[in-house]
């Protein structure tokens, strides 16, 4: 290859369209597979091969796209979504998800790692597909088979750092900067030579707006992405997004997971900020679950009473420049609810980190009732941000959702597996409880199991999620997405919340036994029968139980 002045070494070479190549660098006789690699039949450290999508096999020149304001997205592990674990496999259950009534499917990180099965989140190639889901093509064909029963496509994509297994980008260039994060080396945004870096990152992104026609990108954990420089990269790939959206002329949207409860991510750049379209809230989801499961341990420490919930239902936050004792510190910034629309944010009662990152993967189901689970589901559903489901929660599933890992080699696994129960030593869970991330049945109990879905309670609650987003879908005031049109009572002592939204009312009893809510209107949709006097000025909801009372005339 001969080298140019920008840096790059070319070469032009006669190949067939399948080709097999690689990189040989320096002194030495490895070869290496190409960081821009299409595709890698035979994994992560062999030769890459040469790839095009057949266009002719695209049947969505219709699909014009889906905002994500107004919708509900289903977050989905392609491996464990069903017995297969394949892309085609998952074409075969679109159509629960129609029925049930979501608009976007959020596909975990696709992208080339080692091993058989793993989270995503140890992708080393960026620009590739997992062979075992069904590679290239076979993303292309769950993207269009997704678009032709209306559902918008999000793909999980990881910027902040890459797999431990894999990883030859330092080879190539300064791709890597000297610090680090929680889960390796930095990414060199802003030092000497990073503008081929950013641009690495930002090609990639355009590539699966482009190529695979994805409507969406989830960008995790970007408050591990270390830029000083004075345009940081999300606003860079903010400003090319736009660019591409207006030629394609179908919405691209960007969807930040951060932990910083910073609004200036979502704020417009216009206005000085970074431009994304919305963001992950964590707090919702934390002032939810500990309010109707009672946990208080690690992050939940702030949370759990029935005046958090109200105070971050009402401004998108609960540490908005507040003191946060998990962090020992003052924690994030104020949302400006007048001019940043709820739904920016993006909420839930379950994703693959809080299930996941439990010691044992367990899900809700397994120390809830079916009550809790339905009221969960309607604070989420009934609210003005962004709703997300996690695959199975709405039959409420049993199977766990385990961190499973499937490195090769034996040191790293060894050292995956001691690093995991050293985590959960230091937050107080017994070691004992916590399954080996490398043992594949680990894997396989994180397989959805279908067969629930026609088995009760399962039946029950899935029917309570489909009249929910049902609801969602006919009344307007529930995808209102301003909170200064939300107002929240709550009576602390009976543990019960009402959130009212326009003619709609959701009434929600937390507790245990009976409660009387000072709120009346015509039950639209319940978890149990509530009952009304002959003024129907007040409710009275059974234990975990919820009621939409409508108070139009």
């Amino acid at each position: 290859m001969t080298p140019s002045p920008d840096g790059w070494w070319r070469a032009d070479v006669d190949a067939s369209p399948d080709s097999r190549y690689a990189f040989v660098l320096d002194d030495s006789d490895t070869p290496l597979p190409d960081p821009r690699s299409p595709r890698q039949p035979d994994g992560v450290h062999s030769a890459s091969q040469l790839h095009t999508l057949d266009e002719s096999l695209w049947t969505d020149s219709r699909w014009t796209g889906r905002q994500l304001a107004g919708s509900v997205v289903y977050e989905l592990h392609v491996g464990t979504f069903s017995p297969e674990g394949t892309f085609a496999a998952a074409v075969d259950r679109l159509d629960h998800l129609v029925e049930l009534g979501v608009d976007f499917v959020e596909l975990m990180p696709v992208n080339g790692f080692n091993g058989t099965h793993n989270w995503g989140y140890d992708g080393v190639l960026w620009y590739t597909v997992h062979e075992g889901y069904g590679g290239p093509d076979g993303l292309q064909t769950l993207v269009d088979a997704c678009h032709a029963r209306g559902l918008g496509v999000v793909l999980d994509a990881v910027y902040n750092h890459l797999g431990p297994s894999g990883n030859y980008l330092d080879r190539y260039g300064p791709y890597l900067a000297q610090g680090a994060n929680t889960w390796g080396r930095s990414i060199n945004l802003d030092g000497p030579d990073s503008g081929e870096v950013r641009r690495y990152i930002i090609d990639n992104a355009l590539r699966w707006f482009r190529e695979f026609h994805i409507d969406a990108l989830r960008l995790d954990a970007v408050h591990a992405l270390v830029d000083h420089t004075a345009t940081h990269l999300l606003e860079d790939l903010a400003i090319e997004t736009r660019r591409l959206s207006a030629h394609l002329r179908r919405p691209l949207t960007l969807i930040a997971e951060s932990d910083l409860n910073d609004p200036r991510l979502i704020t417009s750049r216009s206005a000085g900020g970074c431009g994304l379209d919305a963001q992950w809230d964590d707090d919702v989801h934390h002032a939810i679950h500990a309010a109707v499961s009672g946990e208080r341990q690690g992050y939940y420490g702030d949370f759990g009473s029935m005046a958090c919930l109200a105070d971050t239902l009402r401004q998108g936050w609960f540490h908005a420049g507040t003191f946060s004792t998990f962090r020992g510190r003052t924690h994030g910034r104020p949302l400006d609810t007048r001019r940043t629309p709820a739904s920016s944010l993006v909420t839930y009662t379950c994703t693959h980190d809080q299930i996941g990152n439990r010691a044992i993967g367990d899900r809700p189901g397994t120390y809830l009732d079916s009550g809790q689970l339905a009221v969960k589901a309607a604070l989420v559903l009934c609210s003005p941000f962004t709703p997300m489901l996690f695959m199975g929660e709405e039959w409420g599933a049993s199977t766990p959702f385990q961190f499973f890992t499937s490195h090769p080699e034996p040191e790293l696994a060894r050292a995956t597996a001691e690093g995991r129960k050293a985590e959960f030593a230091e937050h107080g869970w017994s070691t004992d409880d916590v399954p080996d991330p490398q043992d594949p049945e680990t894997f396989e109990r994180s397989k959805l199991d279908w067969d629930e879905l026609v088995r009760e309670p399962h039946a029950r609650l899935l029917d309570c999620y489909r009249s929910l987003l049902r609801l969602r879908r006919e009344r307007a005031e529930l995808t209102d997405p301003w909170l200064e049109n939300l107002s929240v009572d709550y009576d602390e002592a009976e543990q019960w919340i009402v959130v009212h939204r326009g003619a709609l009312r959701l009434a929600c009893n937390l507790g245990a036994e009976p409660v009387t809510v000072p709120v009346g209107g015509s039950p639209v949709l319940w978890w149990e029968p509530p009952t009304q006097d002959e003024t129907a000025s007040a409710t009275v909801l059974p234990g975990h139980s919820f009621v939409v009372l409508d108070s139009s005339p």
